[in-house]
C-alpha cells in the first residue's frame, strides 16, 4: 500500500505517517523510485497508535511498548497490564494535582502567599 492509500485508509495525513516513521513507530519499504510501501496491517497499527494517544500514552511510551505487543500471539493481557499502569500513573498525577490545589487554595487568603 502506498503512502497516499495508507493515509486515506487510516484517516491521517501523509505528513503524520512520515512523522510516525521518523519516530520508529511505522516502517515502510522503499521502491526503486523512492515511493514508500506499507504492509496492510499498518492500518491496524495506526489505529492502535491513535487510540493509545487518546488514552494518554506518549509516542515514546507507545514506541517502547509496541514491539512486544506486536510480536505477542495474544497481546490482550499485556495491553491490560499497560492500561492498568497508565491508570495508576493518572491517579498519582491527580493526587499530586489535588495536593497542589489545596496548597494554592490555602495561600490565596494569605497576606503574602509566596512566603511560608
Amino acid at each position: 500500500m502506498l503512502i497516499g492509500e495508507l493515509a486515506q485508509a487510516a484517516g491521517l495525513s501523509r505528513d503524520a505517517l512520515r512523522f510516525y516513521e521518523q519516530q520508529g513507530l511505522l516502517r515502510s519499504l522503499r521502491l526503486a523510485n523512492g515511493y514508500r510501501v506499507y504492509p496492510a496491517e499498518a492500518v491496524m497499527l495506526l489505529s492502535y497508535i491513535r487510540t493509545a494517544q487518546q488514552l494518554g500514552f506518549t509516542l515514546a511510551e507507545i514506541g517502547r511498548n509496541l514491539p512486544p505487543l506486536w510480536e505477542a500471539a495474544d497481546p490482550g493481557p499485556a495491553v491490560m497490564a499497560l492500561l492498568g499502569e497508565k491508570l495508576k500513573d493518572i491517579d498519582a498525577r491527580i493526587a499530586a494535582l489535588q495536593t497542589l490545589r489545596e496548597d494554592l487554595a490555602t495561600r490565596v487568603g494569605q497576606a503574602c502567599p509566596l512566603m511560608s
